[in-house]
């Protein structure tokens, strides 16, 4: 073609495929195959390569991805991104407790802001709250210009090249549309489309996504657009920004514009004016939600005259006109055919019920959590029971309650160590329970099951981050004794690992995928991976090798005293720690005085003689320990099991292999001794002796901001007190937020969080 033919041709293609988009995704009517589409979007393609000045920023073939960036620039919202005040439906146990309705914080908020408002005759829009990611798009002229997610509210990440990727959300709007219009919405994967995306992912050996919303949050942070555009993403628009020239007053008004712009909005949309008409679409959404296409957790409420919000005004975290109706998590009956027992990392035996498939919050549940015997003893759950099942925080399946009077006759009490014939399940090693603890445990070492479950969490993001150790690869090179223990992951090559052919997986159909190879790709990845863990820190290390007691915070506190993994391995710190805390246990379990038993006196003169020997030791070995500051992270029993780690065949094996390996991992956090001046600092860690609360949406993940913290001295609580020194807060912080202001907790956003760290 010469060039006035190709722009003839290619003007033409781009209409079609942009009907043909339109009528895919907004409509729902396709007229055409996948086949055809990509056939005239492959013609327009093969055009602008061949006539470069004809490519458009508009153009359906930018929907590809382009470079990978280096990292998201930030954009300044027009108008603030707040979030919405979330208000909980109650569930049937505190109903019955308080004796309110289910509905009491809506009919509250109802009543709150009909007295702020100052009149009886209003109206209200309501529409589901969907489980997804919030953006801003703003188009300019009619032509997207750019696409920033919520941020901190003021400012938020550049994912405009992202967005370009999402089919139905168009590049260039009608003649009619505002010259400047911010449009806001949810991007969302539908069920359907993620199930498809894991079912892949397993079949190609990768780690399944969670949830949708997890999916998508994960996909919207990739630096290259080029991933985002392999997967399902959609997004439905629900508000606006700013916008030139209003053509509406009213948020129906404005839901009715949005689809003559080729803008998708929700099909579910009631507009309401008085509390039982607010409550009856309330309950009506609740039922029919859960025949939606994509996840949904709650209803948003919405003043409808646009002319009153800036009426009603705002908090500084909420508009007044508007709120989000939180439901209780859907909750389903299923028969527990059985109980499987898992082995952790550390030889736990874990019930876990397996279910008849159910659909349940927007995935199909055929296993769920029963957390150990004790809470199944509290529960009476039995094998044969129909049983009620819900998602905690909609997405761990747990079994809430059985239903009694469905139970069959022959049911008998749940005892595991009887069901396990004392046995365990994955070598047929004995099992112990030691005296006070709830759990059985598997006593063998070299438990195949243990080494899975210690390799899978070896290799998880939080501990060294290796790419592709997923289930199955962990699974086939200990079943086929490639490896015996983690550390021995450090002698593969990219040959051991690329030929390996992994066993099928269990798809969201029920089916199971064909055999696998690893193949290369993922085994360069994985080794590349493997080696770029030897420069993670000491505290990354000490969590990753899966020591009994020492958790995440526990690492960081030893980090801190440790400048180093061989220092750890012959720290005198420890055994204080070890010998006062054995000491302190031993006196508060036999107190000379028992309040709730009698002793003889023989007990009484033995405890006597014991306790006399043990208190001046611990206020010796306190002493010793007080310069350390040590937390409460960091007690007698994690120090025990560190030392027992080191002391044993697997710690010295360890220690042996980074020997080899030429490495020593380094603390990232070394202080021992609060308030020196630390060599090549010039000062403290600036958050020693501060504790952090993390709540709300970020940027990033909790995760991410949590390393930050500890990295710099602090330490990170999951609850808010007066002990609490600051609380980081994203969007949505909900309860946490309103209890800081109300203990004088300092409140931090992450914009300010940002200058605390370049300060």
């Amino acid at each position: 073609m010469d060039p006035i033919q190709a722009n003839t041709r290619a003007r033409k293609l781009r209409l079609q495929l942009e009907q043909h988009n339109q009528l895919y995704y907004l409509d729902a009517a396709p007229e055409i195959s996948d086949a055809d589409y990509d056939s005239l979007m492959n013609q327009l393609k093969a055009i602008e390569a061949e006539h470069p000045v004809l490519q458009v920023a508009d153009s359906p073939t930018q929907r590809v991805g382009g470079k990978p960036l280096a990292g998201f620039q930030t954009i300044r919202h027009p108008v603030k991104m707040l979030s919405i005040e979330d208000i909980h439906q109650l569930k049937e146990d505190e109903v019955h407790h308080s004796g309110n309705d289910n509905d009491k914080g809506l009919i509250d908020w109802f009543e709150r802001f009909q007295r702020n408002l100052g009149q009886k005759n209003f109206e209200l829009t309501v529409e589901p709250k969907i489980d997804g990611v919030a953006v801003a798009i703003m188009y300019r002229n009619g032509v997207l210009d750019y696409a920033a997610t919520r941020g901190d509210g003021s400012t938020g990440d550049d994912i405009t090249q992202n967005i370009k990727t999402i089919r139905s959300i168009p590049l260039k709007l009608p003649g009619h549309a505002p010259q400047t219009f911010e449009v806001r919405g949810e991007v969302f994967m539908h069920n359907a489309d993620f199930n498809k995306l894991n079912d892949e992912r397993h079949a190609e050996g990768m780690q399944a996504f969670i949830n949708p919303r997890n999916a998508t949050a994960g996909t919207l942070k990739q630096l290259d657009s080029r991933i985002v555009a392999t997967r399902p993403l959609d997004l439905i628009f629900h508000s606006f920004g700013t916008v030139d020239k209003f053509s509406f007053t009213t948020i129906d008004q404005f839901h009715e514009l949005l689809p003559t712009l080729n803008l998708k909005a929700d099909k579910w949309f009631r507009l309401i004016d008085d509390l039982p008409s607010l409550r009856v679409a309330i309950h009506e959404l609740d039922k029919e939600r859960h025949a939606f296409s994509y996840a949904t957790d709650g209803a948003v409420i919405k003043v409808n005259e646009i002319a009153l919000h800036q009426h009603l005004g705002s908090t500084s975290k909420y508009p007044r006109w508007a709120c989000a109706f939180k439901f209780c998590p859907e909750q389903k009956e299923t028969l527990l055919k059985s109980i499987s027992i898992q082995v952790g990392r550390t030889g736990v035996l874990t019930p876990v019920a397996e279910l008849s498939p159910i659909f349940i919050s927007g995935t199909t549940v055929s296993r769920a959590t029963l957390h150990n015997e004790e809470e199944m003893k509290r529960k009476d759950v039995r094998v044969g029971d129909i049983v009620i099942v819900e998602k905690a925080g909609e997405i761990i399946p747990a079994v809430v309650k059985v239903i009694p009077e469905k139970r069959p006759n022959d049911s008998k009490p749940f005892n595991l160590f009887e069901h396990v014939g004392g046995k365990c399940p994955s070598c047929g090693g004995n099992i112990s329970q030691a005296e006070g603890f709830i759990a059985w445990k598997c006593t063998n070492f070299t438990c195949p099951e243990k080494t899975v479950t210690r390799l899978k969490h070896f290799g998880s993001r939080r501990m060294l981050d290796l790419e592709g150790l997923g289930d199955a690869l962990a699974e086939k090179l200990v079943d086929s004794g490639i490896i015996k223990g983690p550390m021995e992951l450090f002698k593969l090559s990219t040959e051991d690992l690329a030929d390996l052919h992994l066993a099928p997986a269990r798809l969201q159909s029920g089916e199971d995928s064909k055999p696998r190879r690893f193949g290369e790709k993922k085994a360069y990845l994985l080794t590349a991976s493997i080696d770029k863990s030897k420069s993670l820190p000491l505290d990354k290390w000490l969590f990753a090798l899966g020591i009994p007691a020492v958790g995440e915070s526990a690492a960081v506190e030893c980090s801190r005293l440790h400048e180093s993994f061989t220092k750890v391995a012959n720290s005198d710190v420890l055994h204080f720690i070890a010998e006062r805390g054995e000491k302190e246990s031993w006196l508060k379990a036999n107190p000379l005085s028992p309040k709730k038993e009698e002793i003889s006196q023989e007990e009484k003169a033995y405890r006597m003689e014991i306790a006399t020997e043990f208190k001046p030791r611990v206020r010796i070995l306190s002493d010793k320990l007080a310069p350390f500051k040590i937390s409460p992270e960091l007690g007698g029993v994690a120090a025990n099991e560190l030392i027992n780690f080191f002391a044993s065949d697997c710690g010295k094996e360890t220690l042996h292999a980074i020997e080899e390996m030429g490495i020593d991992p380094k603390s990232a956090n070394y202080s021992p001794r609060p308030g020196d001046d630390l060599e090549g600092t010039g000062g403290t860690l600036p958050f020693e002796s501060m504790t952090w609360v993390i709540t709300g949406t970020l940027s990033q993940s909790r995760d991410h901001f949590k390393e930050l913290i500890l990295q710099k001295g602090g330490k990170v609580s999951g609850s808010i007190s007066q002990k609490t020194s600051c609380l980081l807060t994203g969007d949505n912080a909900g309860s946490k937020l309103r209890k800081a202001e109300s203990l004088g907790v300092t409140i931090v956003t992450e914009e300010q969080f940002d200058r605390m760290l370049e300060q």
